[in-house]
C-alpha cells in the first residue's frame, strides 16, 4: 500500500524522535541515525561526514561515496554494495576504498576508468539514465551537474550520477554534486531526498528549495553543505508550500559546517 504524503510525514517524525519534530532548529542537533520504515523492515541512514554515508536496508548496506579513510568507518555497518558519485576526492578516495570490504561497486563510467584493476573486476559502471537492480532493490543513475554558466566546469554533463534506490516500495534521492537539472525537478514519489547545497560547486539555498518545491520529497536532508546557511533553506521551503520535513543531520562531526 503506498503511504500518503501525511502519513508519511507522521512516520518520518516518529522515526527520527520527538525531540526533532520541529522543521529545522539549527542550534538542535537531531539524531545521528535516521530511521525510514519500509515494506519488509526499515532503512537506516548513518551520515558520515559531508557527503558519505551509509544506507541499511532490510536486505543489505550500501556506502555511498565514502572517503575520509577506513577510520571514519569503524563501529558503522560494513558495506554489501559501494555507490560512487563522481571523481571528485570528497565523493571518491581509494585509500578509503582499499581500506573497505572487497564488495561490489557502482560508478560512473569516469570513476571506473581511475580504480585499480583489482577493483575493476568488482565494479560496473551505470551512465545518466541507467537501471539496475542489486540486493533486491532497484538504483537508478540520475543526472548530476552544473547548469549555471559560471559553475559547468565542476560538473559538466553527462558525466555524473545522482541516485534514486528503491527500497521496500519506497524511492530514495541522493542527488550528488549538481544542480536542478531538469531529471531532478520531474522526479516522483521520492520519500526521502539528500540534496547538495554550497558554491560554487552546487546549488544555492534558494535553488534547492526551488527543486524540493518542485519534486515535493516527503523528507529532505541538506547535505555537502558546508558555508551555506541551512535556517534559510528550511524559511524557504516552508514557504514553498511543498510540506515536505527538513532534517538536519550532522554532516560534520568535525564542527566544520
Amino acid at each position: 500500500m503506498r503511504i500518503t504524503r501525511r502519513t508519511g510525514l507522521t512516520l518520518a517524525a516518529a522515526a527520527i524522535g520527538s525531540s526533532a519534530l520541529p522543521r529545522l532548529a539549527a542550534t538542535q542537533e537531531v539524531a545521528k541515525t535516521f530511521r525510514y520504515p519500509v515494506d519488509g523492515g526499515e532503512v537506516v541512514i548513518h551520515p558520515v561526514d559531508h557527503a558519505s554515508m551509509v544506507v541499511e536496508t532490510p536486505d543489505g548496506v550500501i556506502h555511498v561515496d565514502p572517503v575520509g579513510g577506513g577510520a571514519k568507518y569503524a563501529g558503522l555497518p560494513q558495506p554489501d554494495l559501494i555507490l560512487i558519485t563522481h571523481e571528485h576526492g570528497d565523493h571518491f578516495d581509494l585509500p578509503t576504498l582499499e581500506a573497505l570490504p572487497a564488495v561490489r561497486l557502482i560508478t560512473n563510467p569516469a570513476v571506473h576508468e581511475m580504480l585499480p584493476e583489482t577493483m575493476q573486476e568488482r565494479a560496473s559502471t551505470m551512465a545518466n539514465g541507467d537501471m539496475v537492480e542489486v540486493l533486491n532493490l532497484g538504483i537508478e543513475a540520475i543526472p548530476a551537474h552544473n547548469i549555471t554558466e559560471d559553475r559547468m566546469q565542476y560538473h559538466p554533463e553527462g558525466r555524473d550520477n545522482g541516485y534514486v534506490l528503491t527500497i521496500g516500495g519506497k524511492r530514495f534521492y541522493i542527488a550528488g554534486d549538481t544542480e536542478p537539472v531538469p531529471e531532478m525537478l520531474a522526479l516522483t514519489d521520492i520519500e526521502v531526498a539528500f540534496l547538495p547545497m554550497n558554491l560554487p560547486y552546487t546549488m544555492t539555498v534558494e535553488q534547492a528549495a526551488e527543486a524540493v518545491t518542485a519534486f515535493k520529497p516527503v523528507v529532505v536532508f541538506p547535505y555537502h553543505h558546508r558555508g551555506s546557511d541551512i535556517e534559510e533553506f528550511a524559511r524557504l521551503v516552508e514557504a514553498g508550500g511543498s510540506g515536505s520535513l527538513v532534517i538536519q543531520a550532522n554532516w560534520y562531526p568535525d564542527g566544520e559546517s
